[in-house]
């Protein structure tokens, strides 16, 4: 009889062992939150034997403390020269703000990533955007060499190329807003450059036709100028389309003519514009952001000459006083992670229609539950 109960007894263990094991593949299946609910993470969580694989690589929010809604620096750069003066930054001075901007964990980031808000880099670093004003030859320059062309090393293409050989991390990436009739200045090889810069991750931008102050000259004429500009760089590259603008001087119409910087048409050709890019003087809000206007992009002075406080060394030192309010990456382009203080400045109906899940921690909350 106690044989019996003992057979009994160990069925039943095994009964209940095989619907706990049910139980954990069924919650392993568990739908997850839907895009657009938040979810909210606690920080030093243990690691059980049942935690999946996408569990156990969470990161380390006391360590990284990402914040996808913290500020972006747009550098606005216009010539790349020999001697430094208000309006030019030295081949060495521009290499060293590239080495700068990646010893201090920023990563190259394309306009058109982000304003899209497709921003890709590894957790813990910092997109920055890096932007060149009016096309010129020290900008891109190709020289004969050896019955050869190649890119002149000391312009800011061949300076980006090359640090990009060295720190590959570092991305390649960099929008040149141009004006007509020769833009980079060797008419010849205009194409070439074009073709150049296309293939290999950078953007060509409308900055008028010739250059003019869009704040001085008629709606009429705004539209002449970008819709000139816009149309001549298709006619060199196929079927490229202009997305972006630096206004010119950073004047544009004011009240209701400045809709023209941002979309219109001359003799049958429209244009449109995703980024208007400002002079500005200080960095650009988060795509998540609820100040988020992409028509209304302030940038940087990529300077150390009379920027009043607001050129590229002051706004890293500034962040490093201030981790809090720099952008600082999850590592997760699918992911929108912010500290929970930032949920009521995030653009949650912008966030739904880019399919992206919004995540908070508070690092706070779990400081004072460890104290008690």
């Amino acid at each position: 009889m106690k044989k019996v109960s003992v057979i009994i007894l160990l069925a039943l263990s095994l009964l209940l062992s095989s619907c706990a094991n049910a139980g954990i593949k069924n919650l392993e299946n568990v739908d997850k939150p839907s895009i657009g609910d938040v979810e909210h993470v606690e920080e030093e969580k243990d690691i059980d034997s049942n935690e999946t694989d996408e569990e156990s690589n969470k990161i380390d929010y006391e360590k990284i403390k990402p914040n996808e809604n913290g500020k972006v620096m747009i550098l606005m750069y216009h010539g790349i020269g020999e001697e430094e003066s208000e309006w030019v930054r030295t081949f060495e001075n521009f290499k060293k703000d590239l080495q700068t901007l990646y010893d201090k964990g920023y990563r190259l980031l394309s306009l058109r990533d982000y304003i899209n808000n497709n921003i890709n880099i590894e957790a813990g670093y910092t997109p920055v955007v890096i932007t060149f004003d009016d096309g010129l030859l020290n900008q891109f320059n190709l020289i004969e060499e050896g019955g050869e062309t190649r890119i002149d090393p000391n312009c800011a293409v061949g300076v980006l190329e090359d640090f990009y050989k060295d720190h590959p991390d570092f991305g390649r990436a960099a929008s040149f807003f141009v004006y007509y009739p020769v833009p980079f200045r060797q008419k010849e090889l205009i194409k070439d450059k074009f073709d150049f810069l296309i293939e290999n991750g950078y953007e060509i931008g409308n900055h008028g036709y010739n250059h003019e102050n869009l704040g001085k000259v008629s709606i009429e004429e705004v539209q002449e100028s970008l819709s000139k500009n816009a149309r001549q760089t298709k006619e060199i590259l196929g079927d490229y389309i202009v997305e972006s603008l630096a206004l010119p001087y950073g004047a544009a119409p004011k009240g209701d003519g400045y809709k023209y910087v941002i979309s219109g048409s001359f003799e049958g050709f429209n244009y449109f514009h995703k980024a208007v890019l400002k002079v500005g003087s200080n960095p650009a809000p988060s795509p998540n952001s609820i100040d988020f206007d992409p028509q209304r992009l302030p940038r940087v002075r990529a300077s150390e000459m009379k920027v009043q406080g607001t050129g590229i060394y002051d706004y890293l030192k500034y962040f490093e006083n201030n981790p809090d309010k720099k952008y600082v990456s999850d590592g997760d382009p699918n992911t929108v992670t912010i500290p929970e203080s930032e949920i009521s400045n995030i653009d949650i109906e912008r966030l739904e229609m880019s399919n992206k899940k919004l995540i908070t921690y508070n690092l706070e909350s779990n400081k004072k539950a460890d104290e008690n």
